[in-house]
């Protein structure tokens, strides 16, 4: 049996499940780049320069990619800025009818599987053996495209679209956040620099979904 490290290609916004994904990557095998994507979300500055920070703490080589074509057939409100993103008392975490309503206004169409075939890519080109997506199960619940289903739909996939059959690998998609939160500071990152926000502002907004999710398993 080979003793070589395991590889993989992140796929790293800078929120808690990528971050968090990155760094158990690099602890248990050998991360061959971490890459960001600009498909013209509001955040993407933020996200950027968290990716970076956490990037270069590891010394994982750090990619961004363009994918702002993005905006030509999403009207998402994380894309487009006559959209109102649901904060506030317009978020219900806990209410999976409420969930879904909010899931709409922020869906963009394929991202996480175009992301992925991307990512795939690459892992073929620079030798890796998975790609790996910063997933949770309490998302899942609202975006399939999160689910170890899709992930499983996607293995089958990428078995005829890349000749050394790359998989899909994530380490937090049967994790809740607070157990992410938990798992992040057992690995020491700096939970001050994620940027979990829809907005591209000087702090999280703690109103957005993301955020209210975010600061709830921190305070947990």
């Amino acid at each position: 049996m080979s003793n070589q490290p395991l590889k993989y290609v992140v796929l790293l916004s800078g929120g808690l499940d990528s971050t968090v994904n990155l760094y158990v990557a690099h602890r248990g095998g050998e991360v061959l780049l971490a890459l960001t994507a600009n498909y013209g979300q509001r955040a993407f500055k933020k996200e950027a320069e968290a990716a970076q920070v956490f990037a270069r703490d590891l010394g994982v080589p750090h990619k961004i990619i363009d994918l702002s074509w993005f905006k030509d057939f999403t009207n998402t409100s994380l894309v487009n800025a006559d959209s109102d993103v649901p904060t506030g008392s317009d978020v219900s975490i806990d209410d999976m009818a409420v969930s879904g309503k909010t899931a709409e206004r922020v869906w963009v169409p394929n991202r996480n599987g175009i992301l992925l075939n991307i990512a795939a890519g690459f892992a073929e080109g620079l030798g890796a053996h998975a790609v790996v997506p910063g997933f949770n199960i309490e998302e899942a619940a609202t975006f399939p495209d999160n689910s170890s289903d899709y992930m499983e739909a996607l293995d089958r996939s990428f078995f005829f679209s890349t000749s050394s059959h790359v998989k899909v690998q994530c380490f937090t998609d049967q994790l809740n956040k607070t157990e992410i939160v938990k798992l992040g500071r057992e690995l020491k990152i700096d939970l001050d620099q994620i940027w979990s926000c829809y907005f591209d502002q000087d702090t999280r907004c703690g109103e957005c979904e993301s955020c209210q999710r975010f600061e709830r398993a921190v305070k947990a």
